[in-house]
């Protein structure tokens, strides 16, 4: 994990602390002139000048202000914001807005917190000193804004609480409505006739302004929570009475910090030593450093660096994530290989013994009456035969199914023949005298061919109704020519109905017909 530079930056010094592996260490504290920033800028020469740096300010000239926009979203509202800021903080480029939700009644405005530094120059020569030496300025941080933070992590949930700590420029007084800061201010911790602060009666002016602001009403308790050394206790315990509208609870220092995950280099005795001064800045800084919010305070161009650090660590985690997908991709293949390496082997010894048992078996074979050429051609030979040779059996199955479809007709006799071409002249061999060879078709090969059958049958109907034998056949030859492959001729049909045949003999009885009616069809299947 790499390093953080935490910077507690006050009117009078600025402390310099580095966090690391989730440990505080330092405390180097630099005044506030000319001869302090160079010493600072010393010390940055000569720890980690390129890691991220963090100001964590505590300013007396902090101001807040609560304000009511309408209500808009989206670019206009940025707009909006940013020009009611320069309204308001036109003298300082420190300026922070926090939008704490909408009003109940009316038009339901925007209640907005403004705040700013409204004197820059407690900040700049600090900052200014950062930039001249290139140092990654991450952001620009508020003590009070980040107290936001720490009631959250202590789970403070009183509907009006008053956040009291020690710090180095003195007590701050920070006021929450429901979790949202609504007002600080930070007093001397020492009064001007040189007497410590009596916390009571602070908290009882703070409470009074908050009364008139109308921030609240009458009647209703302020928890005043004071963060405060387990030593100090008893002697706060004396100016912190509870009054009518004022309940104070008191936290342990210790508590706090390591609420907030607060460890420093060298163990329990140096936390110890960090918290003796009495100040909560240690656990302010830890709880920054966990947390890492967006820069509270606009900064602008005194971020570049900071953008451009963070640009290179994000390039550098890319190429890492490349570098392990790499090899990870890499050794899969390797693995693979290897793997595939091992099954050739395996295949190839396997080859090798088939080989032999293949060559051992066939030396007890006789030798072969023919090639493996001649015998692989009579196998496909073999198969074209059973595959494609012609047979009755599909013509015969077309017929069957067109007798189902015209019961009245009875079949009489099938001549059924494969119509392959035969050959005009004699093979190589062979003179005219000798029969003529069969063509190869006949058996199948290469193709099938066509096939013809003639088919005889009669018409079981009455002698007399000549009508009802026509249509008979004519279904009959209809159903079989269904077939796309088959083609129907009649060579036959049971009456003949040509203008060219004589009409002759008599009708009306069985002796003048003393047979039924017959046809004769020619079937033809074209492969």
């Amino acid at each position: 994990m790499f390093t953080k530079h935490l910077f507690y930056l006050t009117s009078e010094q600025l402390c310099a602390y580095e966090w690391h592996n989730g440990r505080l260490s330092g405390g180097v504290c630099f005044v506030n002139n000319r001869g302090g920033i160079d010493d600072f800028m010393d010390y940055i020469d000569s720890h980690h000048r390129f890691s991220p740096a963090y100001i964590l300010a505590d300013l007396i000239e902090e101001d807040f202000q609560r304000v009511t926009l309408p209500h808009v979203s989206g670019a206009g509202a940025r707009k909006l914001l940013q020009r009611r800021l320069m309204q308001q903080y036109r003298e300082t480029p420190f300026r922070h807005h926090e939008v704490q939700g909408r009003e109940a009644a009316g038009r339901r405005d925007d209640v907005v917190l403004l705040s700013a530094l409204t004197n820059p120059s407690s900040v700049q020569p600090w900052v200014e000193a950062l930039e001249q030496l290139q140092m990654p300025l991450a952001g620009l941080y508020s003590t009070t804004l980040m107290s936001e933070e720490l009631v959250r992590k202590l789970r403070l949930n009183d509907e009006h609480l008053l956040l009291v700590t020690q710090q180095s420029a003195g007590w701050r007084q920070s006021y929450f409505q429901n979790g949202m800061l609504k007002f600080s201010r930070l007093t001397p911790a020492i009064d001007r006739d040189g007497n410590p602060v009596n916390i009571g009666v602070e908290t009882a002016k703070t409470q009074q302004f908050l009364s008139s602001q109308r921030l609240m009403a009458r009647g209703q308790v302020l928890a005043a929570v004071v963060v405060t050394p387990a030593a100090d206790t008893e002697a706060l315990n004396e100016q912190c009475e509870d009054g009518a509208e004022t309940e104070f609870r008191l936290l342990s220092l210790e508590s706090v910090a390591a609420s907030v995950g607060l460890k420093t280099a060298r163990g329990v005795d140096d936390l110890a030593d960090c918290l003796s001064g009495h100040m909560a800045e240690p656990a302010l800084l830890a709880l920054l450093a966990h947390s890492a919010p967006a820069s509270h305070y606009t900064l602008g161009l005194w971020q570049r660096y900071f953008k451009l650090w963070r640009a290179r660590v994000y390039l550098y985690a890319v190429s890492a994530t490349l570098a392990i997908c790499g090899s990870a991709w890499t050794g899969a293949n390797l693995w693979q290989e290897h793997e595939a390496n091992s099954d050739s082997k395996q295949l190839a010894a396997e080859t090798s013994s088939f080989n032999q048992r293949y060559r051992a078996t066939m030396a007890e074979i006789p030798p072969r009456v023919t090639t493996t050429a001649n015998m692989r051609a009579a196998v496909n030979v073999e198969r074209m035969l059973a595959t494609q040779s012609g047979t009755p059996l599909g013509m015969a199955t077309v017929v069957s199914e067109a007798l189902e479809a015209v019961p009245q007709i009875r079949l009489l006799q099938m001549d059924w023949k494969v119509n392959a071409p035969s050959a005009n002249a004699p093979a190589p061999g062979q003179d005219a005298t000798q029969a003529t060879p069969i063509s190869s078709l006949v058996a199948g090969i290469p193709q099938r061919a066509p096939q013809i059958l003639v088919l005889e049958a009669e018409i079981t109907s009455d002698q007399d109704d000549y009508r009802n034998a026509v249509e008979s056949m004519t279904q009959f030859a209809k159903a079989l020519a269904r077939h796309p492959r088959l083609t129907v001729e009649v060579e036959k049909p049971p009456v003949d109905t040509r203008s060219s045949v004589k009409l002759s003999g008599k009708a009306g009885t069985q002796a003048a017909a003393p047979g039924r009616a017959r046809f004769t069809l020619n079937l033809v299947w074209k492969p």
